[in-house]
C-alpha cells in the first residue's frame, strides 16, 4: 500500500475517534498535498486535518498549505452546523405535523462521531410514508424550501432553500422501484416504518434494517462507478454502536439473496483491519468471518473512487457498463458492454439529463448528446470502455458476475 493511502486511512480511523495520529517519518510537502487532496475527494478533509494537526511530521507542511487546508476544514465544518440547524428545525416541523418518515444516513450517522460536524454530509435523506408525501411537501414549502419537481412522480424530490446550505431529498422509496438493476431491493424492508426508533430524538429505520441499508446503499453505489472511504467509516461505527441489535444471520441471507455477501464482508475486513471496526464489540459472528474474500482490490477501488465514484470522468461513464452487466445477468440475458457504455438506460441517464424526468420520450436525444460528447473526447470513452471493462472483473471477484469459462 502507497504511503500516503496508509497515512490516510490512518488519519481517517483516528479522526473517527477524535484522536490524534502519531505516526513519524519523513512526509514531503508534495505527500502533504496528496493527502488533503485524498481527503478532500472522500469529503473528510475536516477529520483528517485534525487528526494530523499534531502529528509529528506535520511542522513538515509549508504554511501556505496549511492555513489553506485548515481554512478549507473550518468552512466546511461550518457550513455543517449550520446544516445541522437548519435540519433539526426540518425535523421538529415535521414531527409536529404528524408526517411519518424515517431519517436515513445523514445525521444519523453524524452522531456517531465524537464531533458530528466534522463528519460532513452532502444532503439529508428522508423516507417519508406514501399517504404523507403530500403533507410533507406542505410543511417543508411552509418553511421556505422549494423542489423544482413539485408533481413529479419520481422516487425523491429535492428541496433547497434560498438562504440556508441544507438540501434535502425526500425519498417515497428507498430504492427507485422502476430501476433494473436494484429497484426489486425494496422488497429486503417490508413495513421499516412499524420498526423504526427515535435516535436522538429523530425517526430512523431500526439498526437491523439500517445497517442493511447502510451495505446495499454503498453496493447500489459499486455498481456504479464506486463509492469513498467515508461510507465505510459510518459502516463500522454503525457496526460497533448497534451490532448488538443486528440479526447478523439474517443480514447475511439477504445479502446473500443479491449476491452481495462477499462485497459486504470485504468491507467489515476494511474496517477490522484499518478503521476500528470490532467482532467482538458487534457480536460479528463466525459465519460471516467465514466468508471467503480478499479485501484488498475493494480497497483499491474505494481509495480511487472518492465520493460516490466521482473522482474521474472516465469512472462515471464506466457505470454504463457495469450497470447493464448487472442487469442482464439478472435477466439470464447477455452484456454488450459498447452497447451499454453508448446507449445506457433512462435511469442511468436522468443524472446529466434531468429533462428525461419529465420527458422520457427524448432519450434517443440524450444518446445522441452522449455520442457527440463522446466524439468529442475520445481518451475519455476509451478510458470509460476499459476502467469499466476493469470493474466487470472486480465485480467478478465478488462473485456478484459469473466468471468467464
Amino acid at each position: 500500500m502507497e504511503k500516503i493511502h496508509a497515512l490516510f486511512l490512518e488519519a481517517a480511523a483516528a479522526g473517527m475517534k477524535s484522536e490524534y495520529v502519531s505516526r513519524t517519518g519523513e512526509i514531503s510537502p508534495g505527500e502533504w498535498n496528496l493527502l488533503f487532496s485524498l481527503a478532500q475527494a472522500h469529503r473528510i478533509l475536516p477529520l483528517v486535518y485534525q487528526a494530523v494537526s499534531r502529528c509529528p511530521g506535520f511542522s513538515s507542511v509549508p504554511p501556505e498549505l496549511k492555513n489553506r487546508y485548515r481554512a478549507q476544514s473550518l468552512q466546511q465544518a461550518a457550513v455543517q452546523v449550520r446544516c445541522t440547524d437548519a435540519f433539526s428545525a426540518v425535523v421538529k416541523a415535521l414531527r409536529d405535523a404528524g408526517v411519518r418518515f424515517l431519517v436515513v444516513k445523514g445525521i444519523v450517522l453524524r452522531n456517531l462521531y465524537p464531533n458530528p460536524d466534522l463528519r460532513l454530509s452532502g444532503d439529508e435523506d428522508l423516507l417519508v410514508h406514501h399517504e404523507d408525501m403530500a403533507l410533507c411537501c406542505q410543511v417543508l414549502q411552509s418553511l421556505g424550501y422549494e423542489t423544482p419537481e413539485p408533481e413529479s412522480p419520481q422516487y425523491e424530490l429535492p428541496f433547497s432553500h434560498p438562504r440556508n446550505p441544507l438540501r434535502l431529498e425526500i425519498h417515497r422509496s428507498l430504492f427507485p422501484p422502476e430501476q433494473e438493476t436494484y429497484g426489486q431491493w425494496n422488497r429486503l424492508f417490508p413495513d421499516c416504518f412499524s420498526r423504526g426508533i427515535l435516535q436522538d430524538g429523530i425517526p430512523t429505520l431500526s439498526p437491523a434494517d439500517h445497517m442493511l441499508y447502510l451495505i446495499l446503499h454503498a453496493f447500489k453505489h459499486f455498481l456504479h462507478s464506486g463509492f469513498g472511504i467515508r461510507q465505510v467509516c459510518d459502516m463500522m461505527l454503525f457496526a460497533n454502536r448497534w451490532g448488538e441489535r443486528i440479526d447478523w444471520l439474517r443480514l447475511l441471507e439477504h445479502c446473500r439473496s443479491i449476491r452481495a455477501e462477499r462485497f459486504a464482508a470485504a468491507l467489515f475486513r476494511i474496517g477490522w483491519k484499518y478503521l476500528g471496526f470490532s467482532p467482538e464489540q458487534a457480536g460479528y459472528p463466525v459465519q460471516w468471518q467465514a466468508v471467503y474474500t480478499d479485501e484488498i482490490p475493494l480497497l483499491r477501488d474505494i481509495l480511487d473512487a472518492g465520493v460516490y465514484g466521482k473522482s474521474q470522468e472516465s469512472r462515471v461513464h464506466s457505470s454504463s457498463v457495469t450497470l447493464q452487466a448487472v442487469a442482464a445477468r439478472n435477466k439470464g440475458t447477455a452484456a454488450n458492454p459498447l452497447a451499454g457504455s453508448l446507449f445506457p438506460g433512462r435511469k442511468t441517464m436522468e443524472g446529466k439529463y434531468p429533462y428525461l424526468r419529465r420527458w422520457p420520450v427524448l432519450l434517443p436525444l440524450a444518446w445522441t448528446s452522449r455520442i457527440i460528447g463522446y466524439l468529442r473526447a475520445r481518451s475519455d470513452a476509451a478510458g470509460a470502455l476499459r476502467l469499466g471493462q476493469e470493474r466487470l472483473e472486480l465485480l467478478r471477484k465478488y462473485g456478484i458476475l459469473d466468471n468467464i469459462n
